[in-house]
């Protein structure tokens, strides 16, 4: 049996029609529905950011951002301004770019960057501080994201590429080393 020319136009139409469905459950606040919009799509969702990350794991990341961002803003689709399917990509695509740009910011200033260091700030706290004796138990990449975001006001972005570590990775240091403070001062 060979396919009618439009077999394929029926396809993407139920397809469309069924994420526009999920998203508005997801709206609804119906989690099984993101998961069916995850399972149908998160693999070329992934291709979609790693053509403009370059790196799985930034791809993976903003996949995973970018799912968090359509369950909360599921509301915000209106299917009268376009696909469902369209709306879904291009919030992967503005998550990866924003990974992108905050994972080069740094790259592009090397020169300013060096006036700022951790160590400096940490030798400039009272040696009897609570907070420089319980920040130099802390190991040193992660008590360096901690005064550099904190003190500083560097973004997680810019710490990722000041430090060439994974954005992700850069977040996971901030979040445990945080947990490290306050079990420390608490």
């Amino acid at each position: 049996m060979t396919a009618s020319p439009q077999a394929p136009d029926l396809r993407d139409q139920e397809r469309e029609a069924q994420l526009a469905a999920a998203l508005a459950r997801c709206a609804a606040g119906d989690r099984t529905a993101l998961r069916v919009i995850y399972d149908s799509e998160a693999p070329r969702m992934v291709g979609i950011a790693r053509r403009i990350l370059f790196r799985q794991d930034l791809a993976e990341e903003a996949v995973h951002d970018a799912f968090i961002r359509i369950w909360r803003g599921a509301a915000g689709f209106d299917p009268r301004r376009g696909s469902a399917r369209g709306w879904l990509y291009a919030v992967v695509r503005n998550r990866a770019l924003s990974i992108h740009r905050d994972e080069h910011r740094y790259e592009a200033s090397d020169e300013s960057a060096g006036d700022v260091d951790s160590e400096t700030t940490l030798s400039r706290m009272p040696e009897a501080s609570a907070l420089r004796r319980c920040l130099e138990q802390i190991d040193r990449p992660r008590r360096d994201v901690v005064v550099l975001a904190y003190v500083h006001g560097m973004s997680h972005g810019e710490l990722a590429g000041r430090l060439k570590v994974p954005l992700g990775t850069v977040k996971s240091w901030v979040r445990r080393s945080l947990f490290a403070l306050q079990e420390c001062m608490g």
